[in-house]
């Protein structure tokens, strides 16, 4: 059972935060949301444990289709991030602000970016595009997050400065379009830049949040140095690039591991866990 470890926390602590939330709002949808993600989430990482090959496109899809279809189309939340701004300056605590709380600001310190890799419904298309990882070295316009992310935020500013009627209808609008412009640019940028993650390493403003509280994560792929042959397999298979095989929080984009576990299968002598 040690090995099932991993499922077993992660169900833990999103059914924790299911039954802490129910019983602090009195609200039984967060009972049945959080069970459902941590839940899904769970049995995806005992399919990956078996070696099902699907493992990870289930956890994609269960969790990022509920989240854009169910959430955001059906019951009409913004669950971007200019939902998260709308509702934090609303000081309503709940949608966008629980689940940035959960999966993008504080969740990080134990999974790091585990969301970008087994949850974002951005990333669930990316990763069926035919580019899995780019050579070479990155592009220097990682700045254009910083551009998303602040504009993102003026945005929301605005709309409550100017007070427009139906500014939910209108918050709902701007989680379609905003979607539908994530869509377009991540597919153009794949087959430009011919990488998959190219949006992820870029544009995606969230990252903003992600990046250093996944510096302190807990759960990360390490390297035993004792085992390793230098190889370099685990480094031509990772979709962001990373330097899996130091074991150092300084390594190579270290910020950018999304815990995809593709390192660890290529590695011949299973030197990575």
């Amino acid at each position: 059972m040690k090995k099932y470890r991993l499922p077993l926390i992660m169900l833990c602590v999103f059914e924790g935060l299911a039954i802490g939330l129910w019983l602090g709002t009195g609200n039984f949808f967060y009972l049945f949301n959080f069970t459902y993600i941590g839940g899904c989430i769970a049995f995806g990482l005992f399919l990956f444990i078996r070696k099902i090959s699907f493992a990870r496109r289930f956890i994609q899809l269960a969790v990022g289709l509920y989240m854009l279809v169910y959430l955001g189309i059906i019951c009409r939340e913004n669950m971007q991030i200019e939902g998260f701004w709308y509702y934090l300056f609303s000081g309503v605590f709940e949608a966008a602000v629980i689940h940035y709380a959960a999966a993008k600001i504080f969740g990080p310190l134990l999974f790091g970016r585990g969301w970008c890799g087994y949850a974002c419904w951005t990333a669930m298309v990316l990763d069926m595009l035919p580019f899995k990882r780019r050579g070479g070295e990155r592009r220097n316009i990682g700045f254009i997050r910083y551009i998303m992310f602040a504009f993102s935020l003026i945005l929301v500013c605005a709309l409550f400065l100017i007070k427009p009627l139906g500014l939910s209808d209108i918050m709902f609008y701007i989680f379609i379009a905003g979607n539908a412009a994530y869509y377009i640019a991540e597919i153009i940028l794949a087959f430009a830049f011919k990488d998959n993650r190219a949006f992820c390493k870029y544009i995606c403003p969230v990252t903003v949040f992600l990046k250093p509280m996944s510096y302190f994560s807990l759960i990360r792929i390490k390297c035993d140095e004792e085992k390793c042959t230098g190889c370099g397999k685990c480094r031509k298979v990772c979709p962001m690039d990373v330097e899996v095989n130091n074991n150092s929080r300084r390594r190579e984009n270290a910020t950018e591991c999304i815990l995809c576990q593709e390192c660890v299968k290529a590695c011949p002598v299973r030197a990575l866990k």
